[in-house]
């Protein structure tokens, strides 16, 4: 039915008769009634069979049937009838986990955030014979409550320290007792660590369950940042630990603590403290952890390998770089306990190496002018690697499968023909055609042991289409197609992103996308808005769906602007050396390329180059704040939110992995500081930045504010009160995109 009635609507389109005119998108649309939002699955989870899996709703978790795609049953349902005659109701639940038999099932909910990836929550234990829920403990919420691998027991995090509780006797066991505030932290990690490392789980239970490796911080000599909070009488200030360029970092150890003796031992990490151990995990032995080990410049790391025994330490894997090394996407010891795989960009793209576990090289398993992404699913059985890449340009993000021997490679991308190439072609958008394969952007949630996966594909201008595939990628069924959303994008206008390439001055190739008014004329001069960020591995010219700044743009064609984005050197999907040009001088390759785009764009005789402005946030509000002042005569206008002004603010993990420490590199902190340009403004400057920022200071804004006081420049500033980084909650993104489009209106 739905078919035809969509080729009703294109007969009526074509034989003159009445159609309904275009809606006009608002910001109310995007930020208040979500009327560009897709619908997704949730928490999708394969159960231990390989055969069925789970979804997380509002109601229970839902088991599914891989061969069908079918319900069969839910296994727990919250605040049921069954269940309301043995517990009150349960507040909202926010993520499941299964134990290793599948008896119970670890629930959170109540999540309360501390900075952008931490925060606490209740836990409960769902027995699902008996159908009984328990929470975990009454002694306040948690972090990173996680079952032992045989199911007796629970550990989690409190006030910095770290316990285990018993599930049976529900007793706990304190293992830490040092924690404090701005001083000590067991079991989950810093700030920083958090933010550059992204990681916060901090402990680790061993395959047997008798051990549970993890991290101490000693945050005493670093030196602590405070914000004020408004809204009292009297403020509140919040002080945390916040290790700027250069400034010392905590000391950070590794224990094993043995369940059955009581006792934590410290590895020996190495002698010297000033270093970095952003990942650990337990190998398939039980009685090896592996840990990585890197330098303060970020430019070697190296695995190692820890009797949880005797606290020996031995080497397995080294790798230098002249720049810096990334933490590996991916490293997975395989279950015969022989080898593992690890990703890696050391002959200049983003490969998988298959290693030994005497750490001598098996093979490199991909290899080519392209980065993998990530590994998605690993067959052992039939000695498979299911990984994403960007084959086929950096723009797309495929899905391949490839075996252990490096021999045979298949793509998974859907096929041209098929029910998924019927919801994605029935609406407006555009697919760039290999020949034989849809491209845009694919991810993939694999089921245990990889006989089935479900996909997630979008495009620039299609919503995530979720289907569910054998492994060789025969499609079973399609679970979610945002049918919906597709027919609602196309009622509110066909503006759709484009994709390109420019050619800069220096012979420089940047990939664009630019969106355009319906009605574009070629004869006629449009004003230029450009986005970028253009942070080090990052990339904004993807051929993905984005609901919100996506339909903003779409919003500001309908107003007559040309909308454009491009991502110049130093961002990700185009190998390590394109990446790593950018290495000890932020700010200067990214900031003429971002003048070069604009130039190349001013000379279309469709685009007014006396009206050219440029929008980004935090790294993006650096690059847009340093456009206008350095490029004076090229921007008109410019928008910076939440933006970096000056490195030397900055955190020391992410500015030092780029710039090295400002004792060793002071013209790339200063030679391209904002702060440094004040006196440049000619042009339009609208900067906005939240008070209650922990990742860019607001004290960023301030010392820019001073200097174009100082150099007696106007501008427009907004103070967003206790907001963080995200500048997010209540009516706040909203009022924002109201300021930042009537910014736009009044001066471009």
């Amino acid at each position: 039915m739905k078919r035809i009635t969509f080729l009703l609507s294109l007969l009526a389109v074509s034989f003159g008769m009445t159609a309904q005119p275009t809606k006009q998108i608002t910001l109310e649309d995007i930020w208040a009634k979500g009327t560009f939002s897709p619908r997704g699955i949730q928490s999708i989870e394969s159960m231990k069979d390989g055969e069925h899996y789970c979804v997380l709703t509002r109601s229970g978790i839902e088991k599914y049937a891989y061969k069908t795609g079918e319900k069969v049953t839910t296994i727990c349902a919250f605040n049921g009838p069954e269940m309301s005659k043995k517990a009150k109701p349960l507040p909202p639940i926010e993520g499941y986990t299964f134990s290793a038999d599948e008896q119970k099932i670890l629930l959170s909910s109540g999540f309360e955030p501390i900075y952008r990836h931490s925060g606490v929550s209740d836990y409960y234990i769902y027995d699902v014979a008996n159908g009984q829920f328990t929470k975990i403990s009454n002694g306040g919420k948690q972090r990173l409550t996680t079952l032992s691998p045989d199911g007796t027991k629970v550990a989690f995090v409190r006030d910095n320290n770290l316990f285990y509780m018993d599930l049976e006797s529900q007793t706990e066991h304190q293992i830490t007792t040092d924690g404090k505030m701005n001083a000590i932290i067991n079991g989950t990690t810093d700030w920083v660590y958090e933010e550059e490392f992204s990681i916060t789980q901090g402990f680790y239970w061993s395959p047997d369950s008798k051990r549970i490796a993890y991290y101490r911080f000693d945050e005493s000599k670093v030196k602590e940042f405070t914000m004020q909070m408004w809204g009292e009488l009297y403020p509140d200030n919040y002080t945390y630990k916040y290790p700027k360029a250069g400034e010392d970092n905590s000391v950070v150890d590794i224990y094993i603590y043995s369940l059955g003796d009581n006792r934590s031992m410290r590895l020996n990490t190495g002698s010297e403290n000033d270093q970095y151990l952003p990942r650990m995990q337990w190998t398939q032995d039980p009685n090896t952890l592996a840990f990585m080990r890197m330098n303060r410049l970020q430019n070697k790391m190296e695995l190692l390998l820890a009797d949880a025994s005797t606290g020996k330490i031995k080497t397995l894997y080294t790798e230098e770089d002249k720049a810096y090394v990334e933490v590996p996407e991916t490293w997975k010891f395989l279950a015969d306990g022989k080898s593992f795989l690890i990703t890696s960009e050391k002959d200049g793209f983003n490969h998988i190496y298959l290693y030994g576990m005497d750490g001598q090289l098996i093979r490199q398993i991909t290899s080519g002018n392209y980065d993998v992404v990530d590994i998605c699913g690993i067959d052992e059985k039939n000695q498979k690697i299911y990984y994403r890449s960007h084959e086929s340009g950096a723009i797309n993000t495929d899905l391949y499968v490839i075996d252990f021997k490096a021999k045979k490679k298949v793509c998974m991308n859907h096929p041209l023909e098929g029910e998924v190439a019927r919801i994605v072609k029935e609406f407006p958008s555009q697919h760039l055609d290999n020949g034989k394969m849809l491209l845009g952007s694919y991810s993939a949630n694999f089921s245990e042991g990889c006989k089935y996966y479900i996909s997630i594909f979008s495009d620039a201008n299609t919503a995530p289409v979720y289907t569910l595939h054998d492994a060789k990628g025969k499609l079973i069924k399609v679970l979610q197609d945002n049918e919906s959303l597709q027919q609602r994008l196309a009622a509110y206008g066909r503006e759709q992103k484009e994709f390109g390439t420019l050619k800069t001055s220096e012979g420089v190739e940047l990939n664009y996308y630019i969106i355009k008014p319906a009605n574009f004329d070629e004869n006629k001069q449009y004003p230029l808005f450009f986005y970028v960020y253009g942070g080090p591995g990052n990339q904004q010219v993807t051929n993905s769906y984005g609901w919100s700044d996506y339909n903003w743009f779409r919003m500001l064609a309908q107003k007559g602007y040309v909308v454009a984005c491009f991502d110049g050197r130093g961002t990700g999907g185009r190998g390590a050396d394109w990446k790593k040009m950018t290495y000890r001088n932020l700010g200067h390759y990214e900031c003429i390329d971002a003048i070069e785009a604009a130039k190349w764009f001013g000379k279309k005789p469709w685009i007014d180059e006396n009206r050219i402005g440029i929008f980004g946030w935090s790294f993006g509000g650096y690059l847009s704040s340093l456009c206008i002042l350095k490029g004076n005569d090229v921007f008109k206008s410019a928008i910076a939110v939440a933006p970096v002004t000056t490195w030397r603010y900055y955190d020391n993990i992410y500015t030092e992995r780029f710039l090295q420490r400002p004792q060793e590199n002071p013209a790339g902190y200063d030679d391209n500081s904002p702060i440094n340009y004040a006196n440049m403004l000619k042009g339009n400057y609208l900067l906005v930045h939240g008070t209650g920022d922990d990742n860019v200071h607001f004290q960023n804004a301030l010392d820019l504010v001073t200097a174009l006081e100082k150099a007696d420049k106007q501008f427009e500033f907004r103070v967003y009160p206790n907001k963080n980084h995200s500048i997010y909650g209540g009516n706040t993104r909203l009022n924002l995109y109201k300021l930042m489009t009537d910014f736009i209106m009044r001066k471009l």
